[in-house]
């Protein structure tokens, strides 16, 4: 295990043999670092015990930091970014992991919003070996949001004021937070509506098909963030095959599928990954060296 740079992203090499296939993690939205924990309350590993149960199928990996935060702090402001940005972000570890390993091509697995990203990423790359896409939207950014809070009932208060501010966001005007209700604070808040703005009418599907890679889909039966029908709607894209876990969640943990009980996990590192996850990935990475 050492430390691997592109410029100043920093993130976490794991691998035995150079000739062995490499797979990029990239996290999925908001302060995720490269183990898949962040500051807001979850503490999971997920991405930590992916890159280890990888590296034991004899699988490299690079797990990293995004730009602005944690290790790749020195990237800049995390508030003032866009997919864009991060697109380049993973075209330069692209380069750095082929300068590093003298591998023709790299596998891109994304979790979550990192699944949109590597699609998007992707596109005219020939040097993307394929795509892992774990937990990933089928429908747009705005569409997810406004299920998620929907599916919440502690929501109810808050909910007309969110959807109008989606709406707005979706046509390109900027919300005034200061008239909305303080819960609504962290996710409309003014330094975030930029990137909100240039991510909520991106279609994955689209992006998947443009990027034209063969691609895996991943994703769990107890995601209470993302659906099945998500995968589903990911599944329409041509060379794409999906795999379903039984009771895994969107921390790539086994979970009840009540609310609460689901949500403990995310907080409980000594949890394992889902059962499945790992051959799964691990099949289509053979099928596709």
């Amino acid at each position: 295990m050492s430390e691997i740079t592109a410029g100043v992203l920093h993130g976490t090499l794991i691998d035995k043999r150079r000739k062995d296939p490499v797979v990029l993690i990239v996290p999925g939205s908001g302060p995720t670092d490269r183990d898949g924990n962040n500051p807001m309350g979850m503490k999971s590993d997920a991405y930590k015990m992916l890159a280890e149960r990888l590296i034991a199928e004899d699988i490299a990996s690079v797990r990293i930091d995004k730009r602005g935060m944690f290790g790749s702090a020195g990237a800049g402001d995390p508030n003032i970014t866009s997919p864009q940005a991060y697109v380049d972000d993973i075209h330069a570890w692209i380069d750095a992991i082929k300068a590093e390993r003298g591998t023709d091509c790299v596998f891109l697995l994304g979790h979550s919003e990192g699944a949109l990203l590597v699609s998007l990423a992707a596109e005219g790359r020939k040097d993307v070996c394929g795509l892992i896409l774990v937990s990933g939207m089928g429908r747009t950014f705005g569409a997810v949001v406004r299920e998620q809070l929907t599916s919440n009932p502690a929501n109810a208060p808050v909910l007309d004021q969110a959807m109008h501010a989606l709406d707005e966001l979706s046509t390109g005007r900027d919300v005034d937070v200061s008239t909305m209700h303080p819960a609504l604070a962290g996710l409309f808040a003014p330094n975030v509506q930029p990137y909100m703005k240039a991510l909520i009418n991106i279609d994955p599907v689209e992006a998947l098909r443009r990027a034209d890679k063969q691609a895996l889909i991943v994703q769990g039966t107890h995601d209470i963030q993302i659906s099945v029908e998500d995968a589903k709607l990911l599944h329409t894209a041509p060379k794409t095959r999906l795999r379903l876990i039984e009771n895994m969640n969107h921390i790539l943990k086994e979970a009840p599928a009540d609310r609460a009980g689901n949500i403990a996990t995310y907080s409980d590192p000594s949890l394992p990954l889902a059962k499945g996850l790992v051959s799964k990935i691990e099949d289509f990475i053979d099928d596709n060296d």
